[in-house]
């Protein structure tokens, strides 16, 4: 699975956390726990388990249903979405070496909204995935500190 590189909206984020690849994970791939670290997501319900076809709900503005497409433990996780005027791709790659991970992630957006307000979807997008990486590198890297790893 990639997004889609074609899309009216497409932005991507990376960063390096000092932490294992192993703890990342552990907290990325924790989907109902992403309102603890990260204040953009309000609420999540999983309705399965962490596997491809699973579906997830939650709210980070607006209501967004998304579904599981691939999880590969500590190398991948991705999955769709749709709210409204949206139809979402997105991916988490995790690269990890002598304890610190290498982390990317890249979403695009299709729908009505996105082909009618391409550069506003840009920069909140953009900001999105910005904010997500930097809260899942604060998180993982107080964790390890505080022991909790």
């Amino acid at each position: 699975m990639d997004v889609n590189r074609n899309a009216p909206v497409l932005a991507e984020a990376e960063t390096c956390i000092n932490a294992p690849v192993e703890l990342v994970w552990q907290v990325q791939s924790a989907i109902e726990s992403w309102p603890t670290w990260n204040r953009k997501v309000e609420n999540v319900h999983m309705e399965g388990p962490l596997q491809p076809g699973t579906t997830f709900r939650w709210k980070s503005g607006t209501k967004i249903i998304s579904v599981l497409r691939e999880v590969v433990p500590s190398v991948r996780i991705g999955w769709t979405g749709e709210t409204f005027g949206i139809r979402a791709l997105h991916i988490w790659e995790f690269n990890g070496q002598d304890g610190t991970t290498h982390v990317k992630t890249a979403e695009s957006f299709d729908g009505w909204l996105a082909k009618l307000l391409p550069g506003l979807m840009r920069k909140m997008l953009r900001d999105a995935l910005k904010g997500a990486i930097a809260s899942l590198k604060t998180e993982c890297e107080r964790r390890l500190k505080a022991g909790k790893a």
